[in-house]
């Protein structure tokens, strides 16, 4: 009777177990379907930007992807269009607002866009035939600088100089003016190469203080990055209004290449890194005309240009490129945009 017993007990607890165990697994299997049940929907929309104007040959075209999906009634965000600098501005060369604006109060480091302010304190202390020796102030070039190759005891007028100093970017020359225009504001000429340097610097933060430029500091006449150098667009407007007004300059940075011979005999063939002023570029603009490229590690790749169209001069600038090709292209882009247009 106890062995019955035994086993009828066994018995219902098989069965509760079985039954038990089958409930789990619908549970599992109900699961794993509900999982599968989830809608997942993704809709992807391709928008084509294209930028083309007859005005140069240049197109830029535009690709942007905007994704929107769905899953468990959650969305997620659109990522933003990728801008082609940190900063950008767009201005009428006689107006006082920008036309265009993005970040111009930020501070940059302005790289050879120093060499404007460079060439400005030059001519306001030198005419442009004056005679310049090349000396050991090359000394203070850094390396893997931009160089127009100048050497020790060349002789150059300054109209010459500058030549190499706006289309070749070259640094060697930014220092042969720099330290001569120095001794000769001074009247001294025993001044050392370092201290004729602090002097100019000196003079290159005396006129940003004139032109208003209140957040710009130049530690160095080429543009080398340097702690206490930096600027902003905005106080880089008032630089490149008072440059371009000055008959030498506007010449030289609308320059697309040009030989240049020393008073010692040597040849030089000088070409402008701004590639909006030749015509076998791909960014070659007919309306550009001037003025200076940049480019360092802190302050990326940067380009001031100057255009003449619909009867007005512009100017536009932009900063913080990440490569040689996108500050052209970017610049392009706002070109077409803001300075094609009459009504501006």
């Amino acid at each position: 009777m106890r062995k019955l017993l035994i086993y009828i007990t066994v018995m219902i607890c098989s069965v509760f177990l079985m039954t038990s165990c089958g409930k789990d697994k619908k549970s599992e299997k109900s699961g794993m379907f509900a999982e599968k049940e989830i809608v997942t929907t993704t809709q992807t929309t391709t928008t084509i930007y294209t930028t083309k104007s007859t005005a140069t040959k240049h197109t830029t075209t535009q690709t942007r992807i905007t994704t929107t999906t769905t899953k468990n009634i959650t969305e997620s965000p659109t990522e933003p269009q990728i801008k082609l600098y940190t900063a950008a501005a767009v201005c009428a060369l006689n107006g006082d607002t920008p036309i265009f604006a993005d970040n111009i109060h930020d501070s940059i480091a302005p790289a050879s866009m120093t060499k404007l302010m460079t060439a400005c304190i030059a001519l306001k202390y030198m005419k442009p035939d004056d005679i310049l020796t090349v000396g050991s102030e090359l000394g203070y070039v850094q390396p893997y600088s931009s160089m127009c190759n100048i050497l020790p005891n060349q002789k150059f007028t300054l109209y010459d100089l500058l030549t190499g100093l706006l289309l070749s970017s070259g640094n060697d020359a930014a220092y042969t003016i720099a330290v001569n225009t120095a001794r000769i504001e001074s009247g001294n000429d025993s001044m050392t190469d370092s201290e004729a340097i602090e002097h100019f610097c000196g003079l290159m933060n005396q006129l940003a203080n004139e032109l208003e430029m209140t957040n710009t500091h130049f530690a160095t006449p080429d543009g080398w990055d340097h702690y206490q150098q930096l600027t902003t667009i905005h106080d880089l407007i008032k630089l490149t209004k008072y440059a371009v007004k000055i008959k030498e300059i506007q010449e030289i940075t609308a320059t697309p290449k040009k030989n240049v011979t020393a008073k010692t005999g040597e040849s030089f063939d000088w070409t402008n890194s701004n590639m909006l002023l030749h015509e076998e570029s791909d960014y070659y603009c007919p309306y550009a005309i001037g003025t200076k490229t940049g480019s360092t590690v802190l302050a990326g790749n940067c380009l001031i240009s100057e255009f003449y169209v619909n009867a007005r001069n512009y100017i536009i600038i932009v900063a913080g490129c990440p490569t040689n090709e996108s500050r052209f292209e970017a610049t392009l882009e706002l070109f077409n945009e803001y300075c094609l247009n009459e009504n501006n």
